[in-house]
């Protein structure tokens, strides 16, 4: 993942509620992936981690989810995301990507 996708991921998460169901949603997923006992558990995998998020960009930011231009990418940056926040290093991230707007913006 590039640096300047990182700071779009983060300025497509500006609002705390949209981080706070990402989480969620990132947790939810890990939960179902550990108790998953059949192969067919695996679809409630990536749908417990995407229905909070498309949640919140759709319904709080009203924006567009970065996974559908670069699910990969999303994935990492949302499991990055959540890592910072834990260890309460979340915040320099979001001020430099609220700071260093791309021209285009």
């Amino acid at each position: 993942m590039t640096d300047e996708f990182w700071l779009t991921y983060l300025r497509a998460h500006s609002r705390r509620s949209t981080r706070v169901l990402h989480y969620f949603g990132s947790a939810l997923a890990i939960v179902v992936l550990a108790r998953a006992r059949r192969p067919r558990d695996l679809v409630a995998v990536p749908i417990a981690g995407y229905v909070p998020a498309w949640f919140a960009h759709f319904f709080i930011e009203h924006n567009r989810p970065e996974t559908f231009a670069h699910p990969f990418a999303s994935l990492l940056a949302d499991y990055r995301m959540l890592a910072l926040a834990m260890a309460g290093r979340l915040g320099p991230h979001l001020a430099r990507a609220h700071n260093e707007l791309t021209p285009d913006e």
